[in-house]
């Protein structure tokens, strides 16, 4: 690990706009139903999501590979303004919630010390959102590791939901 001297420029940043109001994309990200259509990158399916989605909550996903195998995550809420940001730490976990240092299960993750995971909701107007992700992980190792990439296809699946809540609205 290192130490929070990196800067936000230097930080995992990974943006997309929606066409789809602030509040449709902020459920969509926020309510468990839909984030077990969207969590963990191409190929990868969701079949456990319980969320406390409060500031001091805790939510405990699952991500399953095309061959079966299973990643936990535990993400702890910290900061929470309505439709606009989430301040949070995740971390990778065990199937009961307890926190697993990366290595164990074969993942390079360089988090940044002390820094958490910060989403950005921003209304563009025009029924347009701006999401931004700025992750606790310095962008090179986020790209060595696959967590760049990991973050890309999530966000893919992510705009296919939120096409599909527009659409029903």
């Amino acid at each position: 690990m290192t130490k929070d001297t990196v800067n936000e420029k230097e930080r995992m940043v990974v943006t997309r706009i929606f066409d789809a109001p602030r509040e449709l994309v902020w459920k969509a990200w926020t309510d468990s139903k839909y984030v077990m259509q969207w969590w963990g990158p191409k190929g990868f399916t969701a079949p456990v999501c319980q969320m406390d989605f409060r500031v001091g909550g805790k939510s405990h996903f699952c991500m399953k590979t095309p061959d079966g195998q299973e990643y936990w995550n535990l993400v702890e809420y910290h900061e929470i303004v309505l439709h606009e940001k989430i301040v949070s730490s995740m971390h990778f976990s065990d199937s009961k919630g307890n926190k697993v240092d990366p290595a164990q299960i074969g993942i390079e993750h360089e988090a940044i010390e002390g820094a958490c995971d910060v989403t950005i909701f921003e209304d563009l107007g025009n029924g347009q959102t701006k999401l931004t992700f700025i992750g606790n992980e310095p962008i090179e190792s986020a790209k060595n590791s696959g967590q760049l990439e990991g973050w890309n296809q999530i966000l893919d699946k992510f705009a296919a939901v939120v096409a599909g809540l527009a659409q029903a609205k």
